[in-house]
């Protein structure tokens, strides 16, 4: 499957950003006001699902927050907490006024008198560039556009994360408290929304349901970016069809000979042989079958002297370390988990560590005050099916030919943390 250029189409040569009239020469301009609900109708028909790792569908959260009382919110999530992923950041990088447009648009259709745009304090420079993509619209914006810098710890993308740093307090999830959708920042309907997905509504908004649904799959319609690395000769991000098979998603990055396992979704995400996946499309429903999701879009080979156990202890220690410490499968269930893998992946287990891994593993799962433990575990228990061999051998005190040779791995990067505390 050859992926149309969609929203990659304006990215300018040398990673700068497409000025508005270079933008507006590419895409055309935006289209005129529709009435309110027009545009969640048009998202609907065409099928597009949030592009940030939920993938739920777009049209109904608009109608959502069109259906409450007042003036509503625009959040454009930029956040991406994910390490392994780079597609938001390109994107804003490069058509930052595709994702405006989408945001105004949005706030327009459901009434919302002010966006918000949350980027990561960690990524130097992206805020400018959006602040001046923001004051290249000035005069002709419908909505004003306030652009934010937030502590960049892994939950603090989570949707209620944002809603709370903007009402004030920190960016940590709020558990299960009001959604957002009815009440948000400063207790109003808010939608909050991925940076792509809006990029997407901008495209839509244009072209028509129709035409999205030119790509992809009839039940999972469009393009999505996705963030390919490891064993691959070409890493970066890539525009694909949505379904297009992860072997020919690999192809594009140009893997190497050897690979033999992939990650599949990021850090809440999936091992799996890379066998066992290659000609599964990436698509939420396809990739269900073997327990993957294609989460935010990211798929990493993993080369074939690097141990598995070894890549994934080393996650699972920064997802302990980047919880928000709000509940107990957080505070006490991750290190526990992180401590036992480091175990493993050592081939110096104390005790029975595989037992007391699955035993961990099975009570941690939807106990916690947002999905954070959820992620962690499902990760875990997919290194543990995807590595079996080399899981029952570290486990005897026999760990694989990479761990014995004490390479330090490194192919998952695993970012510097902030200090202690840095929470807003």
């Amino acid at each position: 499957m050859t992926a149309p250029a969609r929203l990659t189409a304006g990215w300018s040569p040398g990673a700068r950003p497409a000025t508005l009239g270079e933008h507006q020469d590419c895409y055309g301009p935006l289209p005129p006001r529709a009435r309110p609900g027009a545009l969640a109708q048009a998202v609907a028909e065409a099928g597009l699902t949030g592009r940030g790792g939920a993938g739920f569908p777009t049209g109904t959260k608009l109608r959502s927050v069109a259906g409450r009382r007042g003036p509503a919110v625009v959040v454009a999530n930029g956040m991406e907490g994910e390490p392994a992923s780079l597609k938001d950041q390109a994107l804003l990088s490069r058509v930052p006024h595709l994702v405006l447009d989408g945001a105004v648009l949005a706030a327009e259709d459901i009434r919302a008198d002010v966006v918000h745009v949350c980027l990561p304090r960690t990524r130097p420079g992206l805020a400018d560039l959006v602040r001046s993509a923001v004051a290249d619209r000035s005069g002709s914006a419908a909505v004003p556009i306030e652009v934010h810098e937030l502590p960049h710890h892994y939950v603090s993308s989570e949707e209620t994360s944002l809603v709370r740093w903007l009402n004030g307090g920190e960016a940590r999830p709020l558990g299960g408290r009001d959604r957002p959708f009815e009440r948000g920042v400063r207790r109003r309907p808010t939608l909050v929304d991925n940076v792509e997905t809006l990029a997407h509504v901008a495209l839509i908004a244009r072209f028509g349901p129709a035409w999205f649904r030119q790509a992809g799959l009839p039940d999972a319609p469009g393009t999505m970016l996705a963030t390919v690395s490891g064993a691959v000769d070409r890493p970066g991000v890539v525009e694909i069809e949505v379904g297009t098979p992860v072997a020919e998603v690999l192809a594009r990055a140009r893997v190497r000979d050897g690979a033999g396992a992939v990650l599949v979704g990021g850090y809440f995400g999936t091992w799996h042989e890379l066998r066992a996946v290659a000609g599964l499309p990436m698509s939420k429903e396809r990739l269900r079958q073997v327990g993957a999701s294609p989460g935010a879009g990211v798929l990493i080979a993993l080369p074939e002297a690097v141990c598995g156990l070894t890549e994934t202890a080393r996650v699972l220690g920064y997802l302990a370390d980047q919880s928000a410490g709000q509940c107990g499968p957080c505070a006490f269930g991750l290190p526990a988990i992180a401590e036992d893998f480091a175990q493993l992946a050592l081939g110096r287990p104390s005790g029975a560590v595989l037992e007391r891994l699955r035993c961990r593993l099975g009570v941690l799962t939807g106990r916690g005050a947002c999905r954070h433990p959820d992620g962690a575990v499902r990760l875990a228990a997919s290194a543990l099916a995807a590595f079996a061999p080399d899981a029952a051998g570290h486990a005897r005190g026999l760990p694989c030919a990479a761990a014995r040779r004490g390479e330090p791995g490194g192919v998952l990067p695993i970012p510097q943390p902030w200090a202690e505390g840095e929470w807003s």
